[in-house]
This record gives C-alpha cells, structure tokens and sequence, in this order.
C-alpha cells in the first residue's frame, strides 16, 4: 500500500503501523490491517495530525478497535471475535482509553458499520447495514432494487457497487 505520508509524521506511522500490523497478524488478517493503515495513514495526513500527541499504541489501539467495531469484531459470531478488553489488554492500554481513541477516530473519518469504505471486503455482502437506502422514507435493502434504483444509488455513493451486474464485468 503506496501511502503518501508527510515526511514529518513518518517516524509516527513507522511506529504505529509496526503495531497495528503485529496485531493484525497474530488475531485478525490481511483485510483488517490493509484498513487499519489506510485509517493510520489518513489520520497522518490530518493537519495538524492528532498523531503527534499521544503514544503510539493507544492510537494503534484506537484504530484497530474503531475498524474493528465497524466489522462486528465484537459480535461473539465474528469469525475474528475478541472482546474490547483483549484488544486493549494486547497494547496496554485501558479499555475505556482504546474506546474513546476509536471514538475519536469514529467521528474524525465517519468509520462505523453503515460504511462500504470501513468494511473489510470479505464482508461487503454480508453487511446489511450498508446497503440500506430510504425509499420514500422507508429504509430498503439496495440490493432489492431494481437495477436502474441501484445505478442512481451507487452514483450517489450510497452503495459500494452495483450488486445487480456483480460478476458480470468480473
């Protein structure tokens, strides 16, 4: 993942990259930590970047718990279940410290569960949070729609694609 990370926070991403990358590794896979850099390198390019006050693993923590929480990482039915407190045990960190970081970092980039771009792709499909849209003020499963419903969806970037021709240009 080619970043572009100001020079001055380098040393910053290094170090929390480092950490996120660890966790990763050993209790999540690839597709958390490729989102977990892309809200690390984000967060570097953020002026003044908050980056530079804090310690890296309270920020490592914050990160993955925000990107975590947006991909059910909580849900005891999550293939990559672990509790709030594990996560924040593993970096040490208290819990409520690794939950106000990430709730930070919710607000700073809108991560949450109603986001195809903070969902961890094996998991697009299965998210239906995200693919909920307002018809008429009721709230509808995009991928009901009719094609052309889903065209105008996906233009207005309320949808991540186009589930009707998925696969067909694949």
């Amino acid at each position: 993942m080619a970043d572009r990370i100001p020079k001055e926070m380098q040393q910053h991403y290094d170090a929390v990259k480092l950490l996120i990358t660890g966790f990763c590794k050993e209790h999540l896979d690839e597709e958390y930590e490729q989102l977990c850099i892309k809200a690390l390198a984000k967060l570097c390019r953020k002026r003044p970047s908050p980056l530079l006050k804090g310690r890296s693993s309270t920020w490592a923590a914050g990160i993955v718990y925000a990107v975590g929480a947006a991909n059910f990482i909580f849900d005891r039915e999550n293939e990559h279940y672990m509790s709030a407190s594990e996560l924040a045990d593993y970096y040490g960190v208290s819990k409520s410290t690794a939950s106000s970081k990430a709730a930070e970092l919710r607000k700073m980039f809108n991560i949450d569960m109603f986001s195809g771009e903070w969902t961890i792709p094996s998991q697009m499909d299965s998210n239906p949070m995200i693919w909920m849209v307002s018809v008429n003020g009721l709230a509808v499963d995009a991928r009901t729609l009719p094609l052309e419903y889903q065209q105008i969806c996906f233009e207005r970037g309320l949808i991540p694609y186009i589930p009707a021709l998925k696969g067909k240009n694949d």
